[in-house]
């Protein structure tokens, strides 16, 4: 099975802290510590595949802008594919596959979306594999590691999506269907993870709201400082500085790199 071995740990259990909201989430990803520390780079089996050295900081080229879309339609493969893996089973309560229903059909209009602006460039849809080798075993039958792999599939989404905005240029009609895609999974982001307990945006580095296996999902999101501006200095009145860092942070996404994109989607494609 190709699956690129992403993350290096997966023994902090901790990361679940007290968030706990039904069940014991520390339970769901007990698996992580079985994992090992490998990170060595498998064939990826992505059919595009996109240059590993290709980021936001690329000078635009047209082959720039056909491997973006190619990452990002390969990304909402993924969440179409999985949300539709969900509503085929029977372990979503009724509230939940409302919430999943709605997603679901979002994700698969966006296929259709990057299908088209693609044409006959856009690559074959990847046999994907949910469990991520065994990782997520009960990810189709328990609506908790559901959920806290949907989390990270959106969160992903959307720092992916703002890291390939500079490979656009001046195309705004590719710009255009990027960023009506950017902030619908933004929205999914939020509603996933308020269902789940947390707050609806990042702050610092998830804060351990995430298990520790997505890690990278959330690598460098603690930055405070953009535009040369130290964010976590502005005052709010409360005079407290972990209160100010926090807002910083929170208040801005960081983008995700091609490769970093392509890494961890690659945890959960087979072939």
């Amino acid at each position: 099975m190709n699956i690129l071995k992403l993350i290096e740990s997966f023994s902090n259990e901790s990361a679940l802290g007290g968030l706990t909201t039904k069940g014991s989430r520390r339970d769901s990803f007990s698996q992580f510590g079985k994992m090992g520390a490998t990170a060595a780079m498998a064939a990826l089996p992505f059919s595009m595949l996109l240059s590993q050295t290709a980021n936001a900081q690329s000078t635009p080229t047209t082959e720039n802008k056909e491997s973006a879309l190619k990452l990002a339609l390969t990304l909402e493969y993924l969440e179409d594919e999985f949300y539709k893996a969900a509503l085929n089973g029977s372990f979503l309560s009724a509230a939940e596959r409302i919430i999943i229903e709605q997603i679901s059909k979002h994700e698969t209009a966006h296929v259709n979306l990057l299908k088209g602006a693609l044409g006959n460039a856009a690559p074959a849809k990847p046999t994907f594999d949910f469990t991520a080798g065994g990782t997520f075993p009960d990810v189709m039958s328990n609506s908790q590691t559901f959920f806290a792999v949907a989390q990270a599939f959106e969160d992903t989404g959307v720092r992916a999506y703002k890291g390939q905005a500079g490979n656009f240029g001046d195309d705004k009609a590719t710009l255009t269907i990027a960023l009506q895609i950017h902030s619908v999974e933004a929205r999914h982001a939020s509603k996933i993870r308020r269902y789940r307990g947390l707050r609806g945006w990042i702050t610092g580095n998830d804060e351990g709201g995430h298990p520790a296996a997505a890690d990278a999902v959330y690598a460098g999101e603690n930055v405070t400082t953009q535009a040369g501006f130290n964010t976590a200095t502005v005052t709010n009145g409360s005079g407290n500085p972990t209160i100010q860092a926090s807002a910083g942070s929170a208040s801005f996404d960081e983008p995700l790199t091609t490769a970093q994109a392509t890494a961890i989607a690659s945890l959960f494609i087979q072939a």
